[in-house]
């Protein structure tokens, strides 16, 4: 009866607005104010609030935030994107795929959605829009590429999967690579098609990729070398064993600061002010629901829920494929609506064990979960990437959501081809 008291006050709370730190917290006290004899206190539930962000590995989501925006703040992604366009420029969809390319080495950055669509998408929409590309069109690729940011390592949500789950956050980065490159490869298919279908203007396009080429490629790969190096660094630090990920995620913040002020001198000291200020303004809403969730997480297990909807859907549902099926519904219909970070913080500890009923690997479940909410991104209503994308160059969010269509159902089969072939996901982990 208190589960579904808790459930209905969850759900009520939501369709509120009442923001998702506040639910989580309301709903963690709830157990212990409607019933006096329930197991823990709400000073127990409290201090576990505060013991559950006190853990090394969380430190590396600020220390990523902060690498992320002082790479974006140093002009990071314009590095990459002269070098990816240097080669492939005039290939048909060779700009366009650029673009994608970029997103996915940015990503390698930042470990972030939005920040990827924000660094990316404000330069190089107005590029491929004054070479003749459709305007809606690239705002929809950068919106959907930029999704890629919390696929490819290091990866934010999959340090808090690490967290909820117990999972090594280092198998998780390796996970990810595999998977991030076949839906990268899969909307650069659907890329190619488009440009194909619809033309492109060769003129303009030979025009910038011939600027690059007087350049020289010793300048222009000098130029990006160093941004191209940082996820090499940072995952090298990783898996070679030099350093843990958080220790790896504070590298990386050193490492961009040096190129940002010194090699690529796009930074000044006089600018670090706003950039630790923007960093603190992204990543403290992160830290307020991490706090509840941690505390929602152990009520829900003492309301032994995840064991009721794990009894649930086994006896409901029977087969290890359509036990997926439901799940990917499930998570589909949650990217749609929470935001990322909440919506692994509150599923984990409930989907995690049914998936692990019927087979699936915690690791390959992680990557299936963040692909999921990767979706959600860009479908509204929450769609965050389109929200960003939107603001880069006042397209109405519909308009763009309408042509990122065919892009997320790349990303769908890229989906279910993770879902049902585990090896995409464990091909690299140990």
């Amino acid at each position: 009866m208190l589960a579904i008291v808790v459930f209905i006050l969850f759900i009520g709370l939501l369709l509120l607005s009442v923001p998702i730190s506040s639910t989580l917290s309301i709903v963690s006290l709830a157990p212990s104010l409607f019933d006096p004899n329930f197991t823990i206190s709400p000073e127990y539930i409290i201090r576990a609030m505060f013991g559950g962000i006190d853990s090394f590995p969380l430190l590396a989501v600020p220390m990523f935030v902060l690498s992320g925006i002082l790479m974006a703040k140093g002009g990071v992604s314009k590095k990459l994107f002269d070098v990816f366009s240097f080669f492939i420029g005039k290939r048909t969809a060779g700009m366009p795929c650029a673009v994608i390319i970029t997103c996915l080495f940015y990503g390698a950055i930042s470990g972030s959605a939005p920040a990827t669509v924000a660094a990316v998408g404000s330069m190089t929409i107005p590029l491929l829009v004054k070479l003749g590309y459709d305007k809606t069109f690239v705002t929809a690729i950068v919106a959907v590429a930029g999704g890629l940011g919390v696929i490819i390592p290091p990866s934010i949500p999959f340090i808090l999967y690490g967290m909820a789950s117990g999972t090594s956050v280092g198998k998780m980065f390796m996970a990810g690579i595999v998977p991030g490159l076949l839906i990268a490869a899969l909307l650069m298919i659907y890329a190619f098609y488009y440009c194909k279908k619809h033309g492109e203007d060769k003129d303009k396009i030979n025009e910038e990729v011939n600027a690059l080429h007087n350049k020289g490629f010793k300048k222009v790969f000098f130029e990006s070398f160093w941004a191209l190096l940082t996820p090499v660094i940072i995952l090298g630090c990783i898996y070679s064993g030099v350093a843990s990920p958080t220790e790896a995620a504070v590298i990386s913040v050193f490492y961009a600061l040096f190129i940002s002020m010194f090699i690529y001198k796009s930074l000044r000291v006089k600018d670090l002010y706003d950039v630790f200020v923007e960093s603190i303004k992204t990543f403290a809403p992160i830290l307020f629901i991490l706090a509840s969730a941690v505390a929602f997480s152990r009520i829900i297990t003492l309301l032994q829920i995840p064991d009721i909807a794990a009894n649930f859907i086994l006896n409901t549902i029977h087969g290890k494929v359509a036990v997926l099926i439901v799940i990917n519904i499930l998570l589909l219909i949650v990217g749609m609506v929470m935001d990322t970070s909440p919506a692994i913080l509150i599923l984990t500890p409930i989907l995690l064990p049914i998936a692990q009923s019927v087979g699936v690997d915690a690791v390959h479940f992680g990557i299936i979960m963040v692909v999921n909410l990767a979706i959600g991104f860009v479908t509204p209503p929450i769609g965050i990437n389109l929200f960003v994308a939107s603001s880069l160059v006042n397209i109405p969010v519909m308009n763009i959501a309408k042509k990122a269509l065919p892009l997320i159902g790349f990303f769908f089969i890229a989906l279910l081809l993770i879902t049902f072939i585990p090896q995409i996901s464990l091909a690299l982990v140990a």
